[in-house]
């Protein structure tokens, strides 16, 4: 008799990310073999140089686990996978410090990510700061934590245990900020950290919520639910427990099934006009490198905005802090130009029009 049907799903989804991790570790495996074969082809004279040479370890992956359902069904696939291919699983629980036995909370989650025998396992407890909410604050310095302790443990990914679910609420707050269909396009798959373009991996974004917590439940998995996923103070919390459930009580179910489809549609759009604009940018440029109004008049507005967004960024914008309203603001400088002043962006950024040029630069 088989695993149940829920841990089968979950070790399926974790068993293709492993896949792709060993596909992408391979090049740089091979790099590393043809140098080595190099090395021992100059100094073929030397048996003992030739013969000390290691292959390289088996790649590791570590998982980012809170103790929710979530993460310790992923924590859980990813200990019975890895090995299976060679791989080696490790853990990082952080810890935001925000609830009163949040520490003891963490040695816990430690302990129960030891015996499922993954190593290393680790706790890293962050301050969170004020900018951009709570919410924001947190996940910043969540990531900064995972970003670290990736780089500190040389791991070839980290694992994320976002759901389907937590794709479609995504979504619909990208939908209430208005933000353009990037916003729409919701988590990746596969996303990048500082120096490393595919360091995170969402293997369970086509699983829903449920599955994850039965999963738990079918391999007898303790899980901690944090009260911060049900107090409403929080704008996703209040979209999870009465926004979804509405728009489900209003137009039935599969609302989040939709949206989550939404999201993948929404991101091969946004992908395909993102390598548009790149290629565009360079032909906008006069010979000084500036942005020529007129050519850029010319571009379909989704692509001429996404060159004005980048060229706003590279000249010290922060991309978290540029909204749409910006872009559509200096927009108006190439569509609606009737000699208005500069614009100030976020960043000590200005975005002003002179002789036919669109110059942006640190005000």
């Amino acid at each position: 008799m088989g695993p149940h049907p829920a841990v089968a799903a979950i070790r399926l989804a974790v068993r293709r990310v492993l896949h792709d991790v060993l596909t992408d570790h391979t090049p740089a495996a091979h790099a590393n073999s043809v140098h080595a074969d190099s090395t021992r082809v100059s100094s073929a004279a030397s048996v003992s140089s030739a013969t000390s040479h290691q292959p390289p370890p088996p790649p590791l992956v570590l998982v980012a686990c809170s103790g929710g359902a979530d993460s310790m069904a992923l924590a859980s696939a990813l200990a019975f996978e890895a090995p299976k291919l060679g791989i080696r699983a490790g853990a990082v629980t952080v810890d935001h410090g925000l609830q009163s036995g949040s520490d003891l909370r963490a040695a816990e989650v430690v302990l129960r990510l030891t015996e499922l025998g993954l190593d290393p396992v680790e706790s890293v407890a962050v301050t969170v700061g004020r900018d951009g909410g709570p919410e924001a604050a947190a996940r910043d310095a969540r990531y900064g934590a995972l970003d670290e302790a990736a780089e500190r443990h040389g791991a070839a990914s980290v694992l994320l245990g976002h759901t389907r679910d937590d794709q479609a609420e995504t979504v619909l707050l990208g939908l209430a900020r208005g933000s353009g269909i990037r916003s729409l396009s919701g988590m990746a798959a596969v996303s990048g950290g500082p120096g490393a373009a595919r360091r995170y991996r969402r293997p369970f974004l086509h699983l829903d919520r449920q599955t994850a917590r039965k999963a738990c439940m079918a391999q007898s998995l303790p899980v901690w639910d944090d009260p911060h996923n049900a107090d409403p103070a929080y704008t996703r919390s209040r979209l999870r427990h009465e926004g979804l459930p509405a728009l489900e009580k209003a137009l039935g179910k599969g609302v989040v099934e939709a949206l989550a489809r939404t999201a993948q549609l929404s991101r091969d759009d946004a992908d395909a006009l993102d390598t548009w604009a790149g290629q565009a940018e360079a032909s906008v440029r006069d010979a000084t490198g500036l942005l020529e109004c007129a050519k850029l008049y010319a571009l379909p507005p989704a692509v001429r905005r996404r060159i004005l967004r980048r060229a706003a960024i590279e000249a010290g914008a922060p991309a978290g802090s540029l909204f749409a309203r910006h872009i559509e603001e200096v927009d108006r400088l190439i569509t609606g130009w009737r000699g208005q002043g500069a614009i100030n962006l976020p960043g000590k950024v200005v975005a002003q029009r002179q002789g036919g040029r669109l110059v942006i630069r640190q005000g």
